[in-house]
């Protein structure tokens, strides 16, 4: 590979890591930005419907997407990502044993959480209820006021409880010790 194909990659890579550091902070953002334009403003026509849906769907895979991505960097200083398997990351390093970053049950556990999290901000959005449910009552707003903090507090705990110990695309660690010692 030449040298200005690898810097264009590692800046692109760079760039989309960025990005999805973001995330889901990131998609929650795309959805509050997008989500009014797709709704109309709450007044759904057939095609808002299908529009706001396929944004939901969309941003939901994207905060559970992010749970099973990790990155790790290798003796020589270089950045790698990939997506969590049974057996290590995908795609692999035949020169790096990476066995220790596997799948683990707490990875689905946030991605679980990461869902129920986007889905309260997205279904409970004035917009979207609006839109999907005009004739929601005012027992429906209060269940609106209450739900998101609650969810939200029983989410903040599991996550404080138990953290992810995935580094996710583009936030590779920064302790090279931590790396080394799973690259032995």
């Amino acid at each position: 590979m030449s040298k200005t194909f690898k810097a264009i990659r590692d800046r692109t890579y760079s760039g989309v890591g960025d990005l999805i550091k973001l995330l889901p902070t990131g998609t929650v953002f795309l959805f509050q930005f997008l989500n009014p334009v797709l709704t109309n403003n709450g007044h759904c026509l057939l095609i808002n419907k299908y529009l706001t849906g396929v944004l939901i769907v969309i941003c939901a895979f994207s905060c559970c997407f992010t749970c099973f991505t990790d990155s790790y960097r290798t003796r020589d200083g270089y950045v790698h990502y990939g997506v969590a398997t049974v057996k290590g990351l995908w795609p692999d390093s035949s020169s790096v044993d990476l066995s220790s970053k596997r799948l683990r049950v707490g990875d689905f556990v946030h991605a679980f959480f990461s869902l129920i999290v986007f889905s309260v901000i997205s279904l409970l959005d004035a917009n979207t209820v609006n839109c999907f449910y005009p004739g929601f009552g005012s027992a429906g707003k209060i269940f609106l006021m209450v739900l998101p903090p609650v969810i939200g507090v029983i989410s903040g705990a599991v996550f404080t409880v138990f953290p992810s110990r995935r580094h996710g695309i583009g936030n590779p660690s920064d302790h090279s010790e931590d790396d080394a010692s799973e690259m032995k």
